[in-house]
């Protein structure tokens, strides 16, 4: 039975307010409180394979939208000992800018994405104001050259990506979001990526602010919180700088940087 480390890296933060994070605030009732926000990226490992789970985005990206880069990507791979140019497959859990910056680093990788995501983002729609803010059109534009160049594929609503690894698509947060379930030694992973940004959105049922499809996004938090409830199994969240405390450091000594992510890594409160 194959089974995988799961390893949350995080490359970049921000301050923000829960107005400016969740869909709707002021229905709640609560006042306005302040609210980090962190960019992770994943990598899954299994023996000699690597699998990468999404690209970031670049200290330039992150600085003109009012981001701090802890550490570039290309910097934390080289930390991790992996060199881009080895990667054989990335997969893209949805397409907006934190998520797409750095695909021009892997030129062998097999690019994989859901069929829906990356026909919205090649539509009509995607450059409309409300779509389009969440993306970097030159992201795009790398991600059809890999099309073009017949390194991407389109996924289907649920796939296979390798034993022990299932990739979902749930929709909500975009039209194609994808999620992981990742079986790790001590039990599965669920990979939220953006279906969930932080715990809070599923255990106070609040949808975050950008939204595709407000039933889906719902339906999402139902049925991954579903999974999560299972016996040996955990949750990661896309955007919850909890999960920097909730699970063990991959380096003591290098804090803030990246965690094992399992039933096994998580410390009790």
């Amino acid at each position: 039975m194959d089974t995988w480390e799961v390893l949350a890296i995080r490359f970049a933060t921000r301050q923000t307010v829960a107005s400016q994070v969740y869909l709707n605030y002021h229905v709640y009732g609560e006042p306005d409180r302040p609210l980090g926000m962190d960019y992770f990226f994943w990598v899954l490992r299994s023996g000699e394979r690597t699998i990468v789970v999404d690209t970031g985005f670049t200290p330039e990206v992150g600085a003109r939208r009012g981001r701090t880069t802890t550490i570039p990507v290309p910097d934390a791979l080289a930390r991790l000992g992996i060199a881009p140019a080895t990667i054989e497959q990335v997969v893209i859990t949805h397409a907006h800018y934190d998520h797409t910056g750095h695909v021009d680093l892997f030129p062998h990788a097999e690019i994989l994405i859901s069929a829906r995501e990356l026909d919205f983002w090649t539509g009509p729609y995607a450059e409309r104001v409300q779509f389009g803010h969440s993306a970097e059109p030159p992201d795009i534009a790398e991600i059809v050259k890999a099309d073009r160049d017949g390194r991407v594929t389109r996924l289907p609503e649920r796939h296979q990506l390798a034993p022990g690894i299932e990739l979902l698509e749930v929709g909500g947060h975009t039209p194609g979001q994808l999620v992981a379930l990742v079986r790790t030694e001590g039990g599965t992973v669920v990979l939220a990526s953006d279906a969930v940004h932080y715990y809070e959105e599923v255990e106070l049922d609040r949808p975050f602010l950008v939204v595709a499809d407000l039933e889906a996004m719902y339906r999402g938090f139902d049925e991954l919180s579903t999974i999560a409830a299972q016996p040996g199994t955990v949750l990661l969240p896309g955007h919850d700088p909890l999960v920097l405390e909730r699970f063990e450091p991959l380096d003591p000594a290098v804090p803030g940087f990246a965690v094992r992510v399992g039933p096994t890594t998580e410390r009790k409160s």
